[in-house]
């Protein structure tokens, strides 16, 4: 699995099931990464949630979810399919705004599922010029989803003001989020009121403003006590937590483990 704080330099490929496989949390908590991600579902449903707006998601759907953008979603037994990390860096024309395409024509489904068997084919066998091979795969993606996109653009609502509301909020935490600015702060660059963005918070993603900001912080501190040996003292100070106790009394609340004890677990 790529690490969530570190950018990629090629590109990975992965089953669906095995991105939760070092804990729940990795897809479950809001979140996001240095590069791109294309989920691919062939099978199962569940719900999606990405820059705060929840969406339900199911076989041969496409979501494709730009570097350095909020999201979770929650996955029963049933849901397979593929996961493609994409790194940022590479030149490919990828879209700049998330899209959740519903992929009904039988053609379009097996062109994108020969996409990326091509790109799990490269990567599995190392070869003469595999990761030239690879980012002309991906190229073939990046086209692959601009059609998608056109192709599907009348069936698209346009986002209403909550929408809108929330996809700023969101990139602000994504901005912002080693500053330790509350709820209030980010109301204050909104210009809207905390029970005003609450109320559009619940209405697009069934979370309080709160939730969203804080399951946010909670993710960046458990990813950076696994991945890192930084002391949780200057972990709690990164994320803006005024005192280590402090940062402990709200993790092990949040939780159920305090710093230390989670660490010792992953």
């Amino acid at each position: 699995m790529p690490n969530s704080a570190q950018p990629l330099s090629h590109i990975r490929l992965h089953q669906i099931p095995r991105l939760a496989q070092a804990g729940r949390w990795r897809i479950e908590a809001m979140h996001s990464y240095p590069h791109h991600l294309l989920l691919w579902v062939t099978r199962g449903q569940g719900r999606i949630t990405v820059s705060g707006n929840t969406r339900g998601y199911g076989a041969h759907n496409a979501i494709f979810i730009p570097a350095r953008t909020m999201h979770c979603f929650d996955m029963t037994a049933q849901v397979f399919g593929t996961a493609a990390f994409i790194p940022a860096t590479l030149v490919l024309d990828m879209p700049a705004a998330a899209h959740h395409i519903r992929v009904r024509d039988a053609g379009s489904q097996a062109k994108v599922t020969g996409i990326l068997d091509n790109l799990s084919s490269e990567s599995e066998s190392p070869r003469l010029a595999g990761a030239r091979a690879m980012q002309h795969h991906a190229g073939l993606l990046s086209v692959w989803l601009e059609r998608m996109i056109a192709e599907t653009a009348a069936d698209r609502k346009r986002p209403n003001a909550s929408v809108r509301l929330i996809e700023r909020y969101c990139r602000l935490i994504e901005d912002n989020l080693h500053s330790g600015n509350s709820v209030t702060d980010y109301c204050a660059t909104l210009g809207v009121t905390p029970t005003h963005l609450s109320r559009a918070c619940n209405v697009t993603c069934g979370r309080p403003a709160l939730a969203l900001l804080t399951e946010r912080i909670m993710f960046e501190a458990r990813d950076m006590l696994a991945a890192t040996t930084i002391p949780v003292k200057d972990i709690a100070r990164s994320l803006g937590f005024t005192s280590a106790a402090y940062f402990t009394r709200s993790f092990q609340h949040h939780t159920g483990k305090t710093p230390s004890a989670f660490r010792q677990k992953t």
